[in-house]
């Protein structure tokens, strides 16, 4: 008999499965690095600005000695930029170490956790986690029904969990819908608006959630310097909410869990505006770059508000996996998604315009002959 260790809602999670890295595919398939694509994991392909390149080189010297716990210099920064206390904000490694500590600071072992069919899947990593029970709630086109969430809500439901836009499928719910169910969900209940991709949405739509912070304290709005300010491998996520969810969170959160140079390069990032609207403008174009180019091969594909476009690549159920690997042959990487319920699709980030093009030369050579 073989001995088993942990609980058994460990025991049964999936775990977390990132996009392929670069050095993995060139072994794998025998290519060269530099002609590979990397399209998998929303990153902003323009990578990392000057101006946190500078700031990051200006801390190193320091990097013997411990991160400032607190984050002074950036909480700072970020109740200049948005009008909130200090005491109103804390930080993460990266944006999931945000939810997952949400998910521990409001929740008890049992007692349930309401998400959104196709959100992301830190959602029911951090449900199984702590031994929650998760009510998932089937989508509308691939994206959150509110009205059905609220319902879903039972007497032990501690959190709801909403992606806006969402991740992978990229849909968005408007601003007036969003308050709506935030004037409906009950008081014991904490909503964690997780808006890692609200720096790609056009003004049109744009919405005051920090405003809503103000005005109800069961919200917990988290963001993430990983893609529009082009941080992802430095790891910061923030949690703007009221004192009362923020103490909570901050008795949870690991000492010292931003380090120094993440720290610098966020306040640099934060004030580059340059940056993040060259960053939103590539983004648009590349959006309209491949759009089209499904519309050309008559591919399906979910309208998207972030950095990346769901497309349909067949209709078996290996559809996905079958193209995933042949782009993997051709140099090209970007996300299955069968792991969220959708074999027959992709995941596809944005990237610069030559990315794009090698990603849909391939793709189409692919669907020609798989």
């Amino acid at each position: 008999m073989t001995m088993q260790y942990g609980p058994f809602y460990v025991r049964e999670i999936a775990p977390y499965i990132a996009g392929k890295p670069i050095s993995e595919v060139a072994r794998e398939f025998g290519l060269d690095e530099a002609s590979i694509v990397k399209l998998a994991s929303n990153e902003n392909p323009l990578g990392m600005p000057e101006s946190a390149k500078t700031a990051m080189a200006k801390v190193v010297a320091d990097l013997g000695r411990y991160p400032d716990s607190n984050a002074f210099e950036l909480k700072a920064a970020i109740s200049a930029r948005y009008g909130v206390p200090a005491e109103w904000i804390t930080f993460g490694n990266g944006s999931n170490d945000i939810l997952e500590l949400a998910a521990h600071a409001f929740v008890e072992k049992g007692q349930s956790i309401v998400y959104s069919q196709y959100s992301f899947a830190v959602y029911a990593l951090a449900t199984q986690g702590l031994g929650a029970r998760a009510i998932v709630v089937p989508a509308v086109k691939y994206g959150h029904d509110l009205e059905a969430m609220l319902q879903a809500i039972e007497p032990d439901t501690r959190l709801v969990f909403i992606a806006n836009p969402n991740n992978p499928t990229g849909t968005f719910v408007d601003g007036a819908a969003l308050e709506a169910f935030l004037e409906r969900a009950p008081k014991n209940v904490v909503v964690v608006l997780d808006e890692a991709y609200t720096e790609y949405l056009p003004a049109a739509r744009r919405y005051d959630s920090i405003g809503w912070v103000r005005r109800y304290p069961n919200l917990l709005v988290s963001r993430t310097f990983s893609k529009a300010y082009g941080l992802a491998g430095l790891r910061i996520g923030l949690a703007i909410a009221q004192p009362a969810l923020i103490d909570l969170v901050n008795r949870l959160r690991q000492p010292f869990n931003v380090n120094t140079i993440a720290q610098a390069a966020a306040i640099a990032a934060l004030g580059d505006t340059a940056f993040l609207e060259k960053s939103a403008a590539l983004n648009a174009a590349g959006y309209r770059q491949l759009t089209q180019a499904f519309d050309k091969l008559g591919l399906e594909y979910v309208p998207s508000y972030g950095n990346f476009v769901l497309v349909r690549v067949g209709d078996d159920d290996a559809a996905g996996a079958r193209v995933n690997l042949a782009l993997l042959k051709a140099g090209i990487i970007v996300r299955p998604v069968g792991n969220y319920g959708l074999p027959q699709w992709l995941r596809v980030t944005i990237g610069l315009p030559e990315e794009n093009e090698a990603f849909v030369a391939a793709l189409e050579k692919t669907l020609a002959t798989v």
